[in-house]
């Protein structure tokens, strides 16, 4: 799943190539994952790409009014979710498509003759594309925490959101309502850079405990954002695995301890974790045992 900085590294790829540009064509290309009627898609021919613009994972491409005195121009906003991806193309392809019989979800075609493709791997579809004329309009938008890199997010924020919650950090990290952006892979590294068990409680962590959560955060993330920013589409998922130190690496060594790194499975993902970095040597039982092994 793209999180924090992958959006933000697509959401710099296309401002630089599509800020002022012409939309010429917007093709649904699997109903399920347009969520708006009103405004129509069709509202897009013709407007003018203003500005892009992260919202915790959700990528916003707002528009100018198409004619003088219309309302307020859309935005197209759009979610990757676990198995989405955006493919860019010079030259987007005007072959028409064929709904079921393609990953893509929407293509958007440009004046200058560019263009992307939202594509979605596997049976579970849950990319999300919105037309709204407020990004608030959109729920996932209205529901979101602050985002840590946000101006003003600084580590009492951190411990004022921790404060009172008795679940696990991993969970919490990962809540959009709480913090927004950060996901599965990025929640895995923040923990383990800050050597902090993923089953601890939220509320029971101590003042130095935060301290070390908030650098961990603030420096993860802003190296990652620093990585992803420049490359291409094509080139960030890639750049993303590099990056790991556990997340996705299980049964390789800690690059810290020289530990080897451990995995929990969930229902649909994992996680990942260095025991002698993170729980005091203990191995983390299965997710659904939720607690220690003795």
């Amino acid at each position: 799943m793209p999180e924090m900085p992958e959006v933000q590294g697509l959401v710099d790829f296309l401002r630089g190539r599509l800020t002022g540009v012409e939309i010429t064509r917007v093709t649904v290309a699997a109903i399920a994952a347009l969520k708006t009627y009103d405004p129509p898609v069709q509202a897009l021919h013709g407007a003018v790409v203003t500005g892009l613009e992260r919202h915790g994972k959700f990528i916003d491409i707002s528009t100018a009014p198409t004619t003088e005195g219309s309302d307020a121009a859309p935005h197209l906003i759009f979610h990757l979710a676990k198995a989405g991806w955006l493919r860019w193309y010079d030259q987007v392809s005007t072959t028409l498509i064929r709904p079921g019989k393609t990953p893509i979800a929407l293509r958007v075609a440009f004046g200058d003759g560019a263009g992307f493709d939202l594509t979605e791997a596997g049976t579970k579809k849950s990319l999300a594309v919105y037309v709204v004329r407020d990004p608030a309009d959109v729920p996932g938008i209205a529901r979101l925490g602050p985002d840590p890199l946000g101006a003003g997010f600084d580590r009492d924020t951190l411990a004022g959101l921790l404060a009172g919650r008795r679940t696990q950090i991993k969970g919490v990290l990962r809540d959009q309502s709480v913090i927004a952006g950060v996901g599965n892979a990025y929640s895995d590294e923040i923990l383990h850079v800050a050597k902090t068990s993923p089953y601890a409680l939220a509320a029971t962590l101590s003042d130095e405990e935060i301290d070390r959560l908030y650098a961990a955060m603030i420096d993860t993330l802003t190296d990652a954002v620093a990585e992803a920013s420049g490359k291409p589409p094509a080139d960030l998922k890639d750049a993303k695995r590099r990056g790991m130190r556990v997340h996705g690496r299980r049964g390789e060594i800690c690059p810290v301890c020289g530990d080897t790194v451990r995995s929990v499975f969930f229902a649909d993902n994992s996680l990942e974790y260095c025991p002698t970095c993170q729980t005091g040597g203990k191995i983390l039982a299965d997710r659904r045992l939720s607690r220690l092994l003795k």
